[in-house]
């Protein structure tokens, strides 16, 4: 049995990302710390759409709540993010500049409907002096009001005993 202490960190914007989350906190036992922007987005997705894609998402630094859970406490941190204009979100961005996961075991997932970008790959530059795995890809319908899953429960289910 593995006795790491683990800590699931996210953003989610719809659901989809919380939806996860919450899987593999209640399947693992573990904390979660959800992020959240100090302005909060719009509850309109297409403004948020139309602002974030006009303004540079891919490199968007915003200013999150602040964290009340010492990282210091767990050995692996699992973070989640859903992919915006091919990347994290600038929230999951803002996390990760921002926090010192040193010695840490990195695992990530993404939800979104199917363009996954280089959302990997950019989080992992941003955690580049940690252990970091390949990270698992969560597929949704591509109408974000729907929370049907594309990729299959028991892929992420294995995925989830694998962490």
């Amino acid at each position: 049995m593995n006795n790491k202490r683990k800590l699931v960190v996210f953003y989610s914007y719809t659901g989809h990302t919380k939806m996860i989350a919450m899987k593999i906190s209640e399947r693992l036992n573990c904390d979660t710390l959800e992020l959240k922007p100090k302005i909060a987005y719009s509850d309109d997705y297409q403004k948020v759409v139309d602002e974030e894609q006009n303004s540079n998402s891919a490199d968007k630094i915003i200013e999150i709540q602040d964290i009340d859970i010492d990282l210091d406490n767990y050995d692996e941190i699992i973070i989640g993010s859903p992919v915006w204009w091919y990347t994290m979100a600038p929230t999951v961005r803002t996390f990760l500049k921002d926090s010192d996961l040193s010695g840490k075991e990195i695992r990530l997932f993404a939800t979104n409907a199917g363009w996954l970008g280089h959302t990997f790959n950019d989080m992992k530059k941003m955690c580049s002096s940690y252990m970091v795995d390949d990270g698992m890809n969560i597929v949704f319908d591509t109408d974000y009001k729907s929370n049907r899953l594309i990729t299959s429960d028991n892929e992420i289910s294995g995925w989830i005993d694998s962490l």
